[in-house]
Parts: structure tokens; C-alpha cells; sequence
């Protein structure tokens, strides 16, 4: 492993380094630096690593090498996915660039006042990070000068795309002069990333550490069978298994994420959730105590936890998987980090775990099964940690000895071991009187579902489908117009109803409104489950409805505001507001249908793999 002497860096930045105690470059610095450096300054590159591998570092510090700081103009962008992310890419420019004299590295995103971003760029940086809406909104204003511009850095790229910024990203190329150097970095490589590479990219050359789309080699990956009733008393006991963990807990929708810390926090736990409902004041709060560790755990949806950058992580926990695997890289990715050891886990059905072998294809690494601990295996590990933090405790004689006659009087009212059972029982009731009479949560390998098992009634969905069983025709008030397809309505109906057995049949798109059949006697439980969970979509019969026309107008009225809020979004948590927790479900069940054009009509008919 080289070290940044070796590498050919500015004696500046070798400085900064040095105080900021590394000494060695990590693999993709390792590749990446020497490259930046020594290729003809229009050299574009795609950089292929997992999240916490130094990728600010490989590209931050060759960039800086190359800018000449006495000119006050934007020489180098670099755009991120979340505000977060943000943030800490541009802390990390400044921590890099300190002995830089005239070196200005300046953030812009949203959920911060627009006026103080204006006065920050009276004088031009050299470098701008920026997260892609308020970006647009700046260069409308004319705030923001990219003529002069030699690199621009897309990092967390694939996230960027997942989260829906392909038109903003292509709109901001445009902005940008033709003669530029393009860097991409990305934790994985799907078709969109490379299409970008295609389109905008002269003759990019492409890094990468370890496998592409892989997932990091310090993770360790485990996954447990339980019934979904079973889910969450699962979860307890693996977090009560690991007294020590330091955890995001990754849940599906908004919702799920404040019923799971909510639980979580009435139990004892020390637990906090991260969504889309909170201000942004409310998220620093939130994010600013787990990176204290103040909180222990953090209960998240993916949208909300993109680009956060929290160090040492012990544990991932997937709730529930995501409907799409390259969202398994990244929460996988968030453990492990920086050379770092880290556990993966999901907790799925047994039916999911075809799901297991989609991921285990893609990140090249097997999962482990491992059984859900009883109670009292719980109990003895919670017991062992009591007595590892007694032996490890700080004791300060100075403070304790005014009351040392007092601790002797009163410890000497019982013998030693009625005193350790005492302050056991103290310590321990919680745990004991919890798990007193647990059950297994383990599914028995004989009872895993396959498909077409037979259910309560006696008949298989299998059987049931082959004697065409009533539908009904249902309707929501998304679609085209939305950006929504045939993987947003499965995704929102998996989302409601936590049930991948439902079948959809014929998925009509069309401007304002999405279509799709269901077996009769589903409907009333999935229209109540959108009641439930969706305020902000509205669900009917397709047949004698008037319920969508009554509301076309406040419909119409909810897209176009909806538009003029994308000119000044942050996009940076969960993007704010409901309609933005669609763009967290939105490429859901691609792994899960199977598809046949029954007309020349985009009529679809699909059949979700248990």
C-alpha cells in the first residue's frame, strides 16, 4: 500500500493529511490519485468502490492538487445526492485544503436559506459541492458562474439516479462546458450509470476496487427466517444479543419506521427514526446525537438515510428488504467501512428466501442463516455484558471515599451472595421478566412456503388462478404524468400490504391514472390498506367511479405544485412530503414479476415470485 508521499501530492496537502493522521493510501486513492494526476487534465473516469472506501480523498485530493487557487472562479463541481452527504464531502475539501491560501470551497443544498448561499457566492469558490435541485435553482438565478468550470464530480452516482435526479443531472451537463473533465464514483454499475458514462464521457476509463456492484469483503451477512408477526420480537432479540450494537435499522415506508422506533423507544431502547415528516432542524437533532452515539440506533427508510456518513457502524439491520438489490448494496455499505469489520442482517419470510439468492448473485458473498436466539440465550449474553461493564467500570477513589463507612454499613446487612443476587435481580429484571415463557421464533425448515402451498381455506393461489377466480378492476390517482410505471403500483401495493402473494393482473398506465386487476375478495383489504397508509393517493373501483373526477382538479393542482417545488428541493433526506415517499418505493418488485403483453395495448399481466 502506497503512501500519499509516493503518490505526488502538493506538499499543502500532504500537510493537511498528516494532521488528519493518515498515512497510507486506501485502494481506490491507491488508483485513482496517480491517474487524476498523471493523465491530460480532460481524462474522464468512473470509479467503481463501496461507500466508506476514501472515495472523498481519491477525488478531492488530486482535484485540489490541479486547482490553481488564485483565481476566484468555479474550477471544480462536485454534486451529491443528499445534503448530508454534502455537507461532508465539502467539510472534508476545507479540512484537505487548509494550508491552500485563497482555496474557497463553499456547499449549496436545500433546506438551508437560499440568502446566506447568495452571500457565500458574492465571491466565487474554486470549489462548489452541491446537491442537483438547488444547484438549478442557483444557475436560474444566474448565483452561480460554470463557464470557467475543468472538472466536474458526480459522486454517489448511482444514488443520485435512485433517487430520481436523471433529468437534473443531464440539465446541469448541459450547463457545463464541453472541454471538461468528467469523474464519476459510484457504489455500483447499473445500465442508467452506464448510459451517462456513454452520453456525456469522452473515452472514460473505468477503477474499480473489488467486484463491480459487490459488496464491501468486512461485511458479514446474515439472515433470519421468522413469520411476519414474528418480525419484530425477532428484532429485539438480536439487538438484545448484541449489547453493544451501533445500528441502522432500515424499514420500507415512512411509516413503518415511526411505528418500529416508536416500539422500540417504548421498550427501553435507546432508539430515534429518521423519515421524511421531520424539519430539517428535527433531522439535524436526530443525526447529530446518533453521531455522538448518543442514540444507539437508528431507525431509517432508505431515501432518508442516503449519503449519511457515520463511522463505525457495528450492524445493519434490513426490517424488511429492499425491493431492489442495489439498495441492499447501500445499506450493506453503510457497516464496515474504512478497514472495519460489520454484520449485515435481514430479517425475511420464508418465502423471501429466493431473495437471499437474487442478492447473494449480485454482491458475490454468501449469507449465513443463523437461528433466532431463545430467551434464554438472550438472557445469558445481557448477563455477561452486566458483568463485563462492572469489571470495566471507572471507579474514583477521591469521590467514593467520604461514603466508604456508609457502603460498608449497608453492604455488610447482607452476606455476598444474597448482595450479587440483589444487584442482578436490579440490573436484570427487565430482561428476565421479558423473555420468562419465550417461544421459539425460528421457522421450522418443513414449514417454509413454497409456491403454490396450499393456505387456510384449503385451496393453492396456484389453484385458484387456474379456475379464474372473480377480479375486480381498481384504480389510483398516479401515472404518467407522475414518472410511474407497473413497478410503482406493485410497489405500492407491497408497501400496504406487506403481502407479495397478492396477484396484479393487467397494469394499465395512463396520464393521470394507473389500472390494475386484483381477485375480488382482495380488494377490500387492499383498499383499506391504502386508506391506511397513503394520504395522498386515492384509491376506487375503475368501474362506476366518480371519486377520480371529483378530484382531478385538486389532483392536476398537487402535480404542478409538486413540479415548482422541485426548483427549490433539497431531495436530501426523504425528499419532503408524501408524494416523495413514492420515489422511495419507486423501482420496487423488479426482481419479483414476470411480464407478457396481452394486447397491443400496455396492458400487462404480472405474476409476483413468492
Amino acid at each position: 500500500m502506497a503512501t500519499f508521499e509516493e503518490l505526488g501530492l502538493r506538499e499543502e496537502l500532504l500537510h493537511a493529511v498528516k494532521d488528519l493522521g493518515f498515512s497510507e493510501a486506501m485502494p481506490i486513492q491507491e488508483k485513482t490519485i496517480p491517474f487524476l494526476l498523471n493523465q491530460s487534465e480532460t481524462s474522464d473516469l468512473v470509479a467503481l468502490a463501496q461507500t466508506g472506501t476514501g472515495k472523498t480523498a481519491a477525488f478531492g485530493l488530486p482535484t485540489l492538487h490541479l486547482t490553481d487557487e488564485t483565481k476566484h472562479q468555479i474550477q471544480t463541481l462536485v454534486l451529491s445526492p443528499t445534503r448530508e452527504l454534502c455537507i461532508q464531502i465539502a467539510s472534508d475539501l476545507k479540512n484537505y485544503s487548509k494550508y491552500m491560501n485563497g482555496m474557497k470551497v463553499v456547499a449549496v443544498y436545500g433546506g438551508e436559506s437560499i440568502v446566506n448561499q447568495f452571500r457565500q457566492l458574492d465571491v466565487q469558490p474554486q470549489v462548489l459541492v452541491a446537491t442537483p435541485g438547488r444547484l438549478i435553482d442557483l444557475i436560474d438565478r444566474n448565483k452561480v458562474d460554470l463557464s470557467e468550470m475543468k472538472t466536474l464530480i458526480l459522486d454517489e452516482a448511482d444514488e443520485m439516479l435512485n433517487m430520481g435526479f436523471k433529468d437534473d443531472i443531464e440539465r446541469i451537463l448541459e450547463e457545463t462546458p464541453e472541454e471538461r473533465r468528467t469523474l464519476l464514483f459510484s457504489a455500483t454499475m447499473p445500465k442508467e450509470i452506464a448510459n451517462i458514462a456513454k452520453k456525456y464521457m469522452k473515452d472514460s476509463t473505468e477503477l474499480a476496487v473489488g467486484k463491480k456492484n459487490s459488496g464491501s469483503e468486512n461485511v458479514k451477512h446474515v439472515y433470519y427466517v421468522v413469520q411476519t408477526k414474528d418480525r419484530y420480537a425477532a428484532l429485539k432479540r438480536i439487538v438484545d444479543m448484541n449489547p453493544d450494537i451501533y445500528s441502522i435499522i432500515f424499514c420500507r415506508t415512512r411509516q413503518e419506521t415511526k411505528d418500529v422506533a416508536d416500539l422500540l423507544m417504548h421498550d427501553g431502547y435507546n432508539a430515534d427514526a429518521l423519515h421524511g415528516d421531520l424539519t430539517q432542524a428535527q433531522r439535524d437533532y436526530v443525526m447529530q446525537r446518533f453521531r455522538d452515539r448518543t442514540l444507539q440506533i437508528l431507525v431509517a427508510t432508505d431515501v432518508a438515510a442516503r449519503g449519511l456518513d457515520v463511522s463505525d457502524l457495528t450492524h445493519v439491520i434490513n426490517y424488511n428488504l429492499p425491493d431492489d438489490i442495489e439498495s441492499y448494496t447501500h445499506r450493506s455499505g453503510r457497516t464496515g467501512r474504512a478497514n472495519k469489520t460489520g454484520v449485515s442482517i435481514a430479517i425475511i419470510q420464508p418465502r423471501e428466501k429466493g431473495r437471499i439468492r437474487d442478492i447473494e448473485r449480485i454482491i458475490n458473498k454468501k449469507f449465513e442463516k443463523e437461528k433466532v436466539p431463545t430467551g434464554p440465550e438472550v438472557c445469558k449474553i445481557q448477563l455477561a455484558a452486566l458483568f463485563e461493564r462492572l469489571r470495566n467500570v471507572e471507579v474514583n477513589d477521591e469521590q467514593i471515599a467520604p461514603f466508604a463507612n456508609l457502603i460498608a454499613e449497608e453492604t455488610g446487612k447482607m452476606d455476598q451472595d444474597t448482595f450479587i443476587r440483589h444487584f442482578v435481580a436490579m440490573e436484570f429484571n427487565r430482561f428476565l421478566k421479558y423473555y420468562d415463557g419465550s417461544v421459539d421464533l425460528n421457522v421450522p425448515e418443513r414449514e417454509d412456503r413454497k409456491r403454490g402451498e396450499r393456505r387456510g381455506d384449503g385451496e393453492s393461489r396456484g389453484e385458484r388462478r387456474r379456475r379464474g377466480g372473480d377480479r375486480i378492476r381498481l384504480k389510483i390517482n398516479r401515472g404518467r404524468d407522475d414518472q410511474f410505471g407497473p413497478k410503482n403500483v406493485l410497489g405500492l401495493i407491497n408497501d400496504a400490504t406487506n403481502d407479495r402473494d397478492i396477484e396484479v393482473h393487467g397494469i394499465e398506465i395512463t396520464g393521470r391514472y394507473s389500472f390494475f386487476d386484483v381477485f375480488k375478495e382482495d380488494a377490500p383489504r387492499i383498499m383499506q390498506a391504502f386508506q391506511d397508509t397513503y394520504d395522498d393517493i386515492a384509491i376506487a373501483e375503475a368501474t362506476g367511479s366518480r371519486k377520480f373526477d371529483r378530484d382531478g382538479g385538486r389532483d392536476g393542482g398537487r402535480r404542478g405544485g409538486d413540479r415548482g417545488e422541485r426548483r427549490d428541493r433539497d431531495r436530501g433526506g426523504d425528499w419532503g412530503g408524501r408524494r416523495r415517499d413514492r420515489g422511495e418505493r419507486g423501482d420496487r418488485g423488479g426482481d419479483r414479476e414476470r411480464f407478457s403483453h396481452n394486447s397491443e395495448h400496455h396492458n400487462r399481466s404480472f405474476r409476483r415470485n413468492k
